[in-house]
């Protein structure tokens, strides 16, 4: 196998889009406008009609817009904001900055996403905020959590990080897309990520006028009016260059989708008989987009299925090796091995494999007879 594939094949996607990217950059470059520049308003417009929100507001990445999120709310030391422990680190490093304490929920074995039926008994009078994750593309079950949020009088911030582009369709049959159903949505755009630029990057999400007016002075040091600063903030903007590239790549959005989706297809179909694997859950009320195609490894299996890839020059992630509730930095919570089983198991037989808008057919052929000949 001659033509082997990166876990992300940034370069190939590059190179599909050369001249609408290099013209892209060549107007910043021109016009000098590195921070704030024209392309930085256009693309909050542009990703706001894709969204199908009111506002987004560009920020630095994908962590400064959950703290902006929850500064904006007004949570800080002596809130709870509930969340969970399978996630990266940033969902619950924001509610660890702003001075907040982050309360565990587990999450589902098969969907990886948070666990709705253990909310409720996670609320104390000091909730202030939930913070669900749409893991690897595929959105956590909003409607009944927000009936429990709205119950509560508790606001609900998406960690839509991983999810651009998915859809979530209520029980009425209407449709909404990741980031835009909770009261404020964060995302990312990290290279990565099935939106990504050529650096960091971020948005938040909302229909809520004052609180979009709000978010947008937090994200400019406090500032609605220059050198006047009505909140304490975050110097997090996105610049013009990383937004002059995303508006291009939102055009391509939906291709970029639809080629993650083709490949996913291709791993359901190549990998359905391996008994010894379990591929990711399919669920009626989100669509999937794929950021990554995280399977589980039955029998303690993952971490030598890992090392047959490695030796056969597959890459492939675990995301994510240690919980959240069992890493050293967040000790002082209490949380000891056996709390969320559900996590911790997840974190022993998670294995992602490459996916990215440039997988060929050969690749994909390669990567999935390399598992079914794993020597058991």
């Amino acid at each position: 196998m001659t033509n082997l594939t990166p876990m992300v094949d940034l370069k190939k996607q590059y190179l599909r889009i050369k001249p609408e990217i290099d013209a892209a950059i060549q107007r910043v470059l021109d016009s000098t406008a590195f921070i704030q520049g024209e392309e930085v308003a256009n693309f909050e417009q542009n990703f706001a009609q894709y969204n199908g929100t009111k506002h987004v507001i560009s920020c630095g990445n994908g962590t400064d817009a959950l703290t902006a999120a929850l500064l904006a709310l007004g949570i800080g030391p002596g809130d709870e904001v509930i969340t969970v422990p399978f996630t990266f680190i940033a969902t619950v490093e924001a509610i660890a900055l702003v001075g907040a304490k982050p309360v565990f929920v587990d999450v589902c074995k098969d969907t990886f996403n948070m666990d709705i039926q253990a909310v409720e008994s996670a609320i104390t009078p000091k909730t202030k905020a939930i913070i669900p994750v749409h893991l690897y593309g595929q959105c956590a079950d909003m409607e009944p959590l927000l009936c429990i949020a709205k119950t509560n009088h508790i606001s609900v911030i998406e960690d839509a990080c991983q999810s651009v582009g998915t859809e979530y369709t209520f029980p009425d049959g209407s449709v909404k897309k990741a980031g835009s159903i909770g009261q404020i949505g964060c995302t990312s755009f990290f290279p990565s990520k099935t939106l990504g630029g050529f650096g960091d990057g971020g948005a938040l999400m909302t229909d809520d006028d004052a609180l979009a007016e709000k978010l947008r002075a937090i994200c400019r040091h406090g500032s609605i009016e220059r050198y006047h600063h009505q909140y304490v903030g975050l110097n997090s903007r996105l610049d013009t260059l990383q937004a002059a590239i995303l508006n291009v790549k939102l055009k391509h959005l939906d291709e970029f989708i639809t080629a993650r989706r083709n490949a996913a297809t291709y791993y359901y179909k190549a990998l359905s008989e391996v008994d010894w694997l379990e591929l990711p859950a399919k669920v009626p009320y989100s669509t999937h987009t794929f950021h990554q195609f995280t399977l589980k490894v039955k029998n303690g299996k993952r971490d030598a299925v890992k090392s047959h890839l490695a030796k056969n020059s597959i890459p492939s992630m675990i995301y994510y090796p240690v919980p959240v509730h069992l890493q050293p930095a967040y000790r002082s919570l209490g949380c000891q091995e056996g709390d969320f089983p559900v996590s911790e198991q997840l974190c022993k037989d998670v294995l992602s494999l490459p996916m990215h808008t440039e997988l060929t057919e050969e690749q994909l052929q390669y990567i999935c007879q390399t598992i079914v000949n794993f020597p058991l």
